[in-house]
């Protein structure tokens, strides 16, 4: 790709069949660096750099500010634009996000003391400790209404909406449901954390959190850190796919001053 060609969800391949001389054309899940920058009075530094599926850039930004501690309220983040620095190459450009936040949030103190990587396949990348959701001020979250009978279904309501997976068979989903099992969203990405981060940057900015009542789909295993960004945004309960860790499992009953997460599993 040349630096004008705009960053892509999938790329198109050529595959070539063993044993033949023909070729195919086959499509494989897109996976390019986002930075994320902050933006205040004082100028603009960088935040975070992480490997992601282009697409809902801002959501995914807003949600990791939100899951990681970042900011206290909604009204901390005033806006997320993309990059506009002229110096750029209109590439470079799309993958760079800037976040535009008040004066005293958290975010910018705790940049000073370190910038955030993220990689793809991990989400040891900002906060890991019970401790932070207590210090952050995070309430117990309410039991779900919906019958866990009715919760396993969740992810195979999520699936028909899972577009790039279906092109590529190469990424995770993340899909929220309303209190009575209704989808709301469902989003995409190379790293299972994006997708969550993506579904919680956008209820954050359609001021939809707490998410009391609502549950959280996944297509890989629950992992602690997905839990961990399911109690900052007030989620009742999260259905995986595959199986729970054991740290998982620990947060689901660590008390905040009790979290009720649930963590549902399909049946095998």
């Amino acid at each position: 790709m040349s630096d004008q060609e705009p960053v892509s969800a999938t790329a198109r391949i050529k595959v070539k069949k063993t044993g033949t001389d023909s070729e195919v054309t086959d499509y494989v899940v897109g996976e390019e660096p986002l930075e994320i920058r902050l933006e205040t009075q004082d100028g603009k530094q960088q935040l975070a750099v992480t490997m992601r599926t282009p697409g809902a850039d801002n959501e995914l930004g807003a949600g990791f500010l939100w899951s990681e501690g970042l900011l206290r309220t909604r009204d901390d983040l005033i806006a997320i634009t993309s990059c506009k620095d002229a110096d750029l190459t209109p590439r470079e450009r799309e993958n760079i996000i800037v976040a535009h936040v008040k004066p005293g949030t958290p975010a910018l103190t705790r940049v000073m003391d370190r910038r955030f990587t993220i990689s793809s396949a991990c989400g040891v990348c900002g906060s890991t400790q019970i401790d932070d959701l207590r210090e952050r001020g995070c309430q117990n979250v309410a039991l779900a209404t919906l019958p866990i009978e009715k919760m396993v279904l969740l992810p195979d309501l999520m699936r028909p909406r899972q577009k790039i997976f279906e092109k590529t068979g190469g990424l995770h989903a993340a899909g929220l449901f309303d209190p009575n099992g209704n989808l709301v969203i469902v989003r995409e990405d190379v790293g299972r954390h994006n997708a969550v981060d993506k579904v919680v940057g956008y209820a954050l900015m359609n001021n939809l959190i707490p998410l009391s009542g609502y549950i959280l789909a996944i297509s890989g295993r629950g992992g602690y850190e997905i839990i961990q960004k399911a109690i900052s945004s007030g989620i009742s309960a999260v259905v995986a796919v595959s199986a729970p860790t054991s740290l998982a499992v620990d947060r689901k009953s660590t008390r905040l001053n009790s979290s009720h997460t649930d963590i549902s599993r399909m049946p095998s």
